[in-house]
């Protein structure tokens, strides 16, 4: 999921707290909104990878919010331009509202009451239609690129020169933005099983990788004491 960013549109708020609650423990970042005038606000302030929305909404319904929806850009990076993915959540099942969601964009629908675990099977899959093309593997926190197939890492455009050591940290602290991963997590994966020394050699290697690549303010990498360390994407 590598950190995807999702706008919940519901007017319950028991639902949209779950879903929210939810989705946030899946590793997605999570937006909310309660009326069509707030998600629209909200995607255009920071556009989502993907917005899970309510058909039945108090100012306007979902179809409405869809259409002016299809009018913003989508944020550098995330899939087809001028397409922000939609997953319609609604009670009406009916057959003529699902074909009336599809024929408007929406990318899939699902009926409440729903399974949690098939929701968020449903969102991946959407995430894989309609995000960035297979061949586009780089990954993405505020200035910061990192492209694993050619070995490059890019701040504010320009390169930035790493050791391998150094690369394949940063990498699996990108991979996996907004997840902390302990010590013991990046020994395994950074050095793999031939170490056997001293853990203090990940605070080592965190430090040179901040001094290289974590150069502006807001800091990307942080430290969770006792626990590890955890990339987070800049808040707007």
């Amino acid at each position: 999921m590598d950190g995807n960013r999702l706008l919940v549109v519901d007017d319950e708020p028991v639902v949209r707290e779950l879903l929210s609650a939810t989705l946030r423990f899946a590793g997605y970042t999570v937006g909310s909104a309660a009326t069509g005038s707030e998600a629209l606000d909200a995607a255009r302030h920071e556009p989502p990878d993907l917005v899970l929305l309510d058909v039945m909404l108090p100012d306007m319904d979902g179809f409405e919010v869809v259409r002016r929806l299809r009018e913003l850009p989508r944020p550098l990076g995330a899939g087809r331009p001028g397409r922000i993915p939609v997953l319609f959540l609604t009670a009406r099942d009916a057959a003529a509202d699902k074909v009336n969601g599809l024929r408007l964009g929406g990318d899939d629908y699902v009926t409440k009451p729903f399974d949690l675990e098939e929701l968020l099977a449903r969102i991946q899959a959407v995430l894989r239609r309609t995000g960035p093309a297979p061949d586009d593997r780089t990954l993405r926190a505020g200035d910061l690129e990192v492209d694993p197939d050619g070995h490059q890492v890019l701040k504010a455009g320009r390169p930035v020169r790493l050791s391998p050591t150094e690369f394949r940290l940063l990498h699996y602290l990108i991979l996996n933005t907004g997840r902390v991963v302990s010590k013991a997590q990046i020994l395994e994966h950074v050095w793999q099983y031939d170490f056997a020394g001293d853990s203090s050699i990940v605070d080592t290697y965190v430090s040179y990788v901040r001094r290289k690549a974590d150069t502006t303010d807001p800091k990307l990498i942080h430290t969770v004491h006792g626990v590890g360390y955890v990339l987070r994407r800049p808040r707007t």
